[in-house]
């Protein structure tokens, strides 16, 4: 395996490439309370082809999620790792409830009993005997209820079907929550040059927590290929902009993409390109952030994966980029 730049994945001490992928766009289509929630068609040879080139440039952690593709995800993962399961850190996440043959998902459920019926259709769909990181996906309704959760999970690896846990989350108090657990070693939170909640990525700095950095491409904002949403498919969840993709609404991706082009000069000096310097903000923003960025194709993740290289940014051009989206804030 390649030497690339490594991270500690929080309390756990284990030691992971400083980039994984995640694995929600290779679930391909499904819906969500009747909403397309997909990245549209995907080619599952290809998604292999991608995961098992990463293993090979050195990639050790991958983000999927029960609910992603309806469980298709976890089985495509699972596939393209099954025969160096050792080398890998699988981290999955539940909490929503799905139908596997209809592709369709609504609602939720974290009681106690349904975690540990997800935990063991996880484990089956993954090929495996125990998952590294299980993550909270959805939100909890009373600490109380978020308290029992923890149990569970305790309880989980204990029994040795899990490793350590985390929750996927922006709010703070979740966050403080769940670091409460003995076993939780991540909090997973939105991250990228354009968008993050500070508070939470500071609880994880002061309590050793690994930031697991999703949409850390803005969903694809930050490679530059957009402008519009005419390029997507119908069925790209993307289409619909639900509030919290607010890059691709359509009556501000125009701002987003021209905030890109202010960026991109300082972006990818010293010859990376707009993505690999998009990822290495993430790792200069703070020594506990990973980026999971998403993919489908082996080019995509050769990309990714190359902004290891280089590391993060420098700090001059850590300043550049919060002068330009201050001068940016205050134009609009």
């Amino acid at each position: 395996m390649n030497t690339v730049m490594k991270r500690t994945l929080g309390r756990s001490g284990l030691e992971v490439s400083a980039i994984g992928l995640g694995c929600w766009a290779i679930g391909g289509k499904f819906t969500l309370d009747g909403q397309p929630d997909g990245w549209g068609a995907v080619d599952d040879k290809e998604s292999i082809r991608a995961i098992q080139r990463s293993l090979d440039l050195g990639v050790t952690l991958f983000d999927t999620a029960d609910v992603y593709g309806c469980g298709h995800s976890e089985r495509v993962l699972g596939r393209a790792v099954a025969s160096r399961r050792h080398e890998v850190i699988i981290a999955t996440k539940f909490g929503f409830l799905f139908d596997e043959a209809t592709r369709q998902a609504t609602g939720s459920n974290v009681s106690s009993e349904y975690i540990r019926s997800a935990c063991e259709a996880s484990l089956r769909r993954l090929g495996t005997d125990y998952i590294d990181l299980y993550q909270l996906h959805c939100g909890i309704s009373s600490r109380a209820e978020g308290e029992e959760v923890i149990t569970t999970l305790e309880e989980l690896v204990h029994a040795g079907k899990i490793r350590f846990y985390g929750a996927s989350t922006d709010d703070p108090e979740l966050a403080a929550l769940f670091a409460q657990g003995p076993h939780c070693t991540v909090i997973q939170q939105q991250r990228n040059v354009f968008d993050g909640n500070d508070e939470v990525l500071a609880f994880c700095e002061a309590q050793g927590l690994a930031a697991l950095c999703r949409s850390p491409l803005a969903m694809g904002m930050l490679t530059g290929k957009y402008r519009s949403n005419a390029g997507l498919a119908e069925d790209d969840f993307r289409r619909r902009a639900p509030s919290w993709c607010a890059y691709f609404q359509a009556d501000q991706i125009h701002r987003w993409a021209a905030l890109v082009d202010a960026l991109r000069e300082v972006l990818t000096a010293d010859g990376r390109t707009l993505v690999q310097g998009a990822l290495a903000w993430i790792w200069a923003r703070s020594s506990m952030t990973i980026p999971i960025p998403g993919f489908k194709t082996v080019e995509q993740v050769e990309e990714n994966v190359a902004a290891l290289h280089y590391g993060p940014l420098p700090e001059d051009q850590m300043r550049q980029i919060d002068e330009l989206l201050e001068r940016a804030k205050e134009a609009r």
